[in-house]
This record gives C-alpha cells, sequence and structure tokens, in this order.
C-alpha cells in the first residue's frame, strides 16, 4: 500500500477528533460567558439598572457571611455620624451610599433626591443620611470631593455638608473628572464658607479615613454599586432594618417603599 497514502489517513483519523474536541471547548466556553459563569474583568450588566458597581480588586474579599443575600428582606444598616438632612425624629430613615462623580448618583440628585425631600424630607416624614462609597475608576476626585463635604460639615454642620452636596452634583459632569480642586474652593466661597480653611482640611485629607470607614462598611451592607439606598425605620436611632433599593430608580419605587412605613 502506498505509505504517503497511510500517513494521510492516519493524520485524518488523529485530527478529527481533536478537531471535535476543540470545538466542544469553545462551545462550552461561550455557554459559561453568556450564562455568567465566567465573570469578565470589567463588564457589568448591573450598570443597565442604573448604578455603577464597585471593581475587583486586590483586597482581600468580605467574608461570604458577613455579606447579606439579596432579596431576602430588611439588612440592618448603622447610620454612623453621618450628615443627616430632615427631621432627626422622622419616621423613616432613608441611607444613601453615594460617589459624587458617579453619574448614576448625579442621575439620581437631578430627577429624584430633590422631589422626595420635597414630599417627605421637608415634610418630616423622612429624612436623609448621606454616606460615601467613592469608585475607584473615579479617583482621585471621587473622594477628594467627598473629604471636601466633610471639611464643610467642619465648618457649618450638616446644614452647609447638604448645601455643599447639592454643588457637587449640580457642577460636576462626572465620570472621575467632573470637577477640580480649584471648583472645590470656588464652591466653598460662594456658599460663604472660609475656603482657605477647606483647602488645608482638603490637602490634609482629615477626614479621609471616614470616608473609607463608610466604604468598607458599606461593603458589609451589600453596597456594591452607586447609588445603593436602605429605607427603613430605626428602634435604636443608631441603624435601620432597611430595604435595598439599587440604582438611579425613579420616584415611584421609592414612593412605593416609603408610603407603608408610614402608615
Amino acid at each position: 500500500m502506498n505509505t504517503k497514502f497511510m500517513e494521510e489517513k492516519n493524520l485524518s483519523m488523529v485530527s478529527t477528533p481533536v478537531a471535535i474536541l476543540i470545538g466542544s471547548v469553545i462551545i462550552a466556553l461561550s455557554i459559561m460567558i453568556s450564562g455568567g459563569a465566567i465573570k469578565i474583568k470589567g463588564f457589568n450588566q448591573g450598570n443597565t439598572l442604573g448604578a455603577q458597581a464597585v471593581p475587583q480588586t486586590s483586597s482581600p474579599p468580605v467574608p461570604a457571611a458577613a455579606l447579606p443575600e439579596e432579596d431576602t428582606g430588611p439588612v440592618k444598616v448603622s447610620l454612623d455620624d453621618d450628615p443627616i438632612i430632615g427631621d432627626k425624629n422622622a419616621p423613616v430613615t432613608i441611607v444613601e451610599f453615594s460617589d459624587y462623580e458617579c453619574p448614576f448618583c448625579k442621575r439620581h440628585y437631578d430627577q429624584t433626591h430633590l422631589k422626595l425631600k420635597k414630599d417627605y424630607i421637608d415634610t418630616g416624614k423622612v429624612k436623609l443620611v448621606f454616606r460615601d462609597l467613592p469608585l475607584s475608576f473615579h479617583e482621585p476626585m471621587a473622594t477628594i470631593e467627598a473629604i471636601a463635604a466633610n471639611c464643610a460639615r467642619e465648618q457649618g454642620g450638616d446644614e452647609a455638608y447638604f448645601k455643599y452636596h447639592d454643588e457637587l452634583f449640580k457642577r460636576t459632569t462626572s465620570n472621575g473628572n467632573g470637577l477640580d480642586k480649584d471648583d472645590l474652593e470656588k464652591i466653598a466661597t460662594d456658599l460663604g464658607l472660609n475656603s482657605a480653611n477647606l483647602k488645608s482640611c482638603v490637602d490634609d485629607e482629615k477626614y479621609k479615613a471616614e470616608v473609607e470607614s463608610d466604604s468598607s462598611e458599606g461593603a458589609t451592607y451589600g453596597a456594591s454599586g452607586t447609588p445603593t439606598f436602605f429605607i427603613g425605620k430605626s428602634s435604636t436611632g443608631k441603624e435601620i432594618e432597611g430595604t435595598k433599593i439599587v440604582g438611579a430608580q425613579p420616584y415611584s419605587v421609592f414612593q412605593s417603599t416609603i408610603d407603608p412605613l408610614l402608615k
């Protein structure tokens, strides 16, 4: 028998199963990726819900036991000593974890926050506790702006904090480069604060540890993106058992959570 023919036949017999094996592996990988079994770095389906997710980092993960399960009921969330707007004795509390450079947080401020303030906060029904969750891909300004707001609070308490908070969201164009340090000083001047003292406070990173503490604590509650809200009642004044809402959701979503708590 022709030797060349035999070699080609043997090669064909080997190549066919190999090709089938390779094809099977490719198909299996495609199914796993599309089904979410494999998470591709930088890809996050949750962004379509109007929130920005915290990216994976090299930091040690929070133990699974410390993280609340999704949709299993209220989550106990500390109010810490963070700034509050509204009647401190209001029957319902919203704890917001947010990032001043997050475009979805800005959208929430523009489209929902002001209406919530008018209908619920200003009427004494709800108080809002604002906690920081700056995302790494919005740095360094996300943390710097959070520090600046706390520096404003140092000068004028919670009232000054929320005036500064409002101006940050009004003026930023978001995504990590929406403002610079000169803008932070100008906001202070425009609000009648001491801009030199605020600059010194920001440069010294006086409240950086406070901002980082908020972020770390938020992760233990399952706040993995911004904005994230917890809405509930408090029997101690120090924490709530809150229902979680994630993303720049419409006013009606907040309304449907708050109204039953007021009955």
